[in-house]
């Protein structure tokens, strides 16, 4: 079967898990009330407006993990992904597909997601909001959009690789959570190169880091192409 059917099947699947719409919409509205809960400290020492604008994203990127994590978890139950891949049985094209298929709604969702956070964030800083240039504001809309995209791939990828969501949502949330905080706190050098802190350079106005904000993004990128690798190969590697 050729690429396009294959991926208008899996985009088919995506519109139809009820789970997976309900989890973009929760990606939008969680982003947008934290950032303006994040808003609300403006003016204290060392405030960031950009930062504060798309503060939500800490909360928002859970549901894009959510997101990838159970659009390819749901293939591995009740005996989904043998079907699929009986139906396509190149196991390179049906997973390239599958990612797509992730990723092009998540992105389009995560630049929603990022219009709607600047725009609340904004609205709360009021007159704080000056210190934020609309260059500044448009690049952490992009950002936003391509960030949570490669989270929900990178989760998607660990999880094809594990074959299992819940142990892929049990490593990453508590990482995002704690341990990325911790390792943040005790070596800042080592801590950008983590592959949610090198994406989130993208949310501050100044960083005193190697990275800036897009080769943090590109940081980013180089893990999660390094997952879905892994997570090929196991699905190559393992019977369905």
């Amino acid at each position: 079967m050729a690429f396009v059917p294959v991926l208008h099947s899996e985009l088919i699947k995506i519109r139809t898990l009820r789970s997976l719409v309900t989890t973009l919409g929760v990606m939008v509205v969680v982003t947008a009330a934290f950032s303006a809960l994040g808003s609300l400290d403006a003016g204290e020492e060392g405030f960031d407006p950009l930062f504060a604008a798309f503060f939500g994203f800490n909360f928002g990127q859970l549901a894009a993990i959510a997101f990838g994590t159970v659009a390819v978890s749901s293939e591995l139950r009740d005996g989904s992904l043998r079907g699929a891949l009986i139906a396509v049985p190149d196991r390179r094209r049906w997973f390239a597909a599958k990612a797509v298929a992730i990723a092009g709604p998540c992105l389009v969702v995560g630049l929603l997601t990022g219009v709607v956070s600047l725009v609340v964030g904004r609205a709360v800083l009021g007159a704080d909001a000056r210190g934020l240039s609309w260059g500044e504001g448009l690049r952490g809309v992009v950002g936003c959009g391509v960030y949570f995209t490669l989270m929900a791939l990178f989760a998607a990828g660990i999880t094809a690789l594990l074959r299992s969501g819940v142990a892929t949502l049990s490593i990453l949330i508590p990482f995002l959570l704690i341990v990325s905080f911790v390792v943040g706190d005790m070596s800042s050098g080592v801590a950008d190169l983590l592959p949610d802190r090198a994406g989130q350079i993208v949310f501050h106005e100044t960083w005193d880091g190697s990275l800036g904000p897009w080769t943090g993004l590109a940081v980013t990128a180089l893990w999660t192409a390094a997952a879905l690798g892994a997570g090929a190969w196991r699905v190559r590697a393992r019977d369905a």
